[in-house]
């Protein structure tokens, strides 16, 4: 009650913000981000939109995958519009289908760049059941399976960044309240969904896929000089907040990794 009446009134946390505060004002006190180069997924749209925007204003270089060439060139067009120096790349990138995410490393690390920031925030929610090219239930396969793997493939990048650049990289997986709406054995229910149309609930998928993984909130710990050596912690309204239960147990969480590597690399 009383965290849903602070975000209501916008009170204040030990960052200095709040519920209310914009992605703008958050990252008024980011160093000079031009020497940074940032992945975003889901960047075509709402938080990713905004995010993308702030980060081009404060100076990083944008690397903007999607499956719509049309939407990240029209994404790209307005950040140009608005601050004309901004360097954006579009690439091509299907999270729910694993070969496009490897094509889409590959391509990514052909271009030479560095990766100091991977925003992995894209996601979907569907009422429709649906399955992948690779046997994976399609909410899941999109916001955190897809997400897992390039993680997993931009790795190497980032460390080699960091260490040439002094500059510490982050990884920063936007999720959801709503991973707190989903209880119970998370690898029995998305094996259950993937196999079974009638057992599939839209909701429970999305709060299942933001469990396994505000545009404020992303740029602020995408940028904030004080989260230096700040890891796996998840932060609601630009404050650090307390997860469900079982998306702060670390069993679960060997046991979704498991999982996540046999998915991954199996030929389906």
């Amino acid at each position: 009650m009383l965290e849903t009446i602070g975000y209501l009134i916008g009170t204040a946390g030990a960052s200095g913000f709040s519920s209310k505060s914009t992605a703008e004002q958050v990252t008024d006190i980011c160093p000079d981000l031009r020497p940074i180069t940032a992945i975003i997924t889901g960047a075509t749209s709402g938080i990713g939109a905004e995010t993308a925007r702030v980060l081009a204003k404060r100076g990083a270089r944008l690397v903007l995958p999607a499956r719509s060439f049309k939407a990240a060139e029209e994404t790209k067009g307005r950040i140009l519009a608005e601050f004309p120096g901004s360097e954006i790349i579009v690439m091509g990138l299907d999270l729910s289908k694993l070969d496009s995410v490897r094509r889409f490393v590959a391509e990514f690390e052909s271009l030479n760049l560095p990766l100091n920031l991977l925003i992995n925030n894209a996601g979907k929610f569907s009422y429709d059941h649906g399955v992948t090219e690779d046997g994976i239930e399609m909410t899941f396969a999109t916001n955190y399976l897809g997400h897992f793997l390039l993680t997993k493939l931009l790795m190497k990048k980032m460390t080699e960044t960091a260490k040439t650049s002094g500059v510490q990289g982050r990884i920063v997986n936007v999720s959801s309240s709503i991973h707190t709406w989903f209880s119970g054995d998370m690898i029995h229910y998305l094996a259950l969904i993937t196999k079974n149309k009638s057992e599939y609930d839209g909701t429970r998928a999305y709060a299942l896929s933001k469990l396994a993984n505000a545009a404020a909130t992303s740029c602020y710990v995408a940028t904030d000089p004080r989260l230096e050596n700040v890891n796996g912690k998840y932060f609601s309204d630009c404050n650090e907040a307390s997860p469900s239960k079982l998306g702060s147990s670390a069993a679960e969480a060997a046991r979704l990794w498991e999982a996540s590597e046999t998915m991954v690399s199996t030929p389906r």
